[in-house]
């Protein structure tokens, strides 16, 4: 009995050293996120761009989100800032180009912001 009971109690404390807790970060729900409206105002005029704008804030705090639970190592947390800092200049320049930003270009940066969020989402590699 004695026995049994020292391979269930061992068998539970690995599993839980194996499990991870899980990070329910708003990005991680994709159909949301490219759901999502930014508020026009400000130096915002265009929707389409208030929507990237948004979920670049959204992609930003999950960063800081998961950095802390050290999901992310700092090096990568600040290469992902880097590619979203990038993507608002890229907007910015365009908006003041051409005035607005197209329908393509708001689906490049979705997909440029849903590679961001598998990054920060996966699963932490053992």
């Amino acid at each position: 009995m004695r026995v049994l009971f020292a391979v269930l109690l061992a068998t539970l404390s690995l599993n839980a050293l194996a499990s991870e807790p899980v990070l329910d970060l708003p990005s991680c729900d994709l159909a949301v996120q490219r759901g999502l409206k930014g508020e026009v105002g400000g130096q915002i005029s265009d929707a389409w761009r208030a929507h990237i704008s948004m979920r670049a804030n959204v992609l930003q705090s999950d960063i800081g989100t998961a950095r802390k639970a050290r999901r992310l190592t700092q090096p990568t947390a600040d290469h992902l800032f880097e590619r979203i800092e990038k993507v608002r200049a890229d907007i910015a320049g365009f908006v003041k180009q051409q005035g607005f930003l197209s329908a393509a270009e708001r689906a490049s940066y979705d997909r440029e912001f849903d590679a961001i969020a598998q990054q920060i989402c996966q699963r932490p590699k053992r």
